[in-house]
């Protein structure tokens, strides 16, 4: 456990408080990311973002299961300008290139088209969220950041993190099954750019399951 994550505990409270274990889960998960867009060690970046989005949703599965949780207060305190997320958001884009667009739909119960994501958009929206409810958290305000965590992870980071958990799972299963990566042949988040990057999509797309396999330590089980 990180001594970023032993400094947001109330000395006065349990270490199996619901409330603890979930603060320990997120900000374990927001220093982790933060440590792999460093890009220290980009050939891991992968598995260790599988591992830690999987983790996370462990407590968001946690909080969705758990009866509603109601504030304290009526009215949401105010926690003070938001965290710029930018930065983490490009380097995560640098490091995880060609691989950050994926293809998603939103809601498996609605007829929608599947539309362009990124793995690092998701990331750093989700880092948004979590970092909100911390900051209640660190103000003493329990009851908010734990009602804070549940409205938002039914309603945005937990979707959200679900799909990248899918994208990421997905680069190991290509690699481990020997799939080429051809269906992000002309997948962009931007139309515009789409054609422009077109050509370079379909050559990534060809050899991307190549390329990842051996930095991610995997190799191909079928011939």
């Amino acid at each position: 456990m990180s001594d970023a994550t032993l400094e947001t505990r109330n000395p006065n409270q349990d270490p199996d408080d619901f409330a603890v274990q979930i603060a320990d889960q997120i900000e374990s998960f927001i220093v982790a990311v933060n440590e792999v867009a460093k890009g220290d060690e980009p050939d891991s970046a992968v598995p260790y973002l599988l591992l830690e989005v999987s983790q996370l949703l462990l407590a968001g599965g946690r909080l969705g299961a758990h009866e509603d949780i109601v504030p304290e207060e009526r009215y949401e305190p105010d926690t003070g300008p938001e965290p710029d997320v930018d930065d983490l958001r490009l380097r995560l884009a640098r490091l995880l290139d060609p691989v950050d667009v994926y293809s998603e739909v939103f809601d498996p119960y609605a007829r929608s088209a599947p539309v362009a994501c990124r793995i690092s958009d998701d990331l750093a929206d989700v880092i948004t969220d979590l970092r909100h409810g911390m900051a209640h958290y660190r103000e003493g305000r329990v009851s908010e950041a734990l009602w804070w965590w549940q409205f938002s992870y039914l309603s945005n980071w937990g979707p959200t993190a679900s799909a990248a958990l899918r994208a990421l799972q997905s680069l190991v299963a290509h690699v481990r099954l020997d799939t080429p990566l051809d269906e992000l042949d002309g997948l962009d988040t931007d139309s515009e750019a789409a054609a422009d990057d077109s050509e370079l999509e379909r050559e990534a797309g060809a050899v991307m399951a190549a390329e990842i396999a051996a930095p991610l330590g995997l190799k191909p089980t079928l011939d």
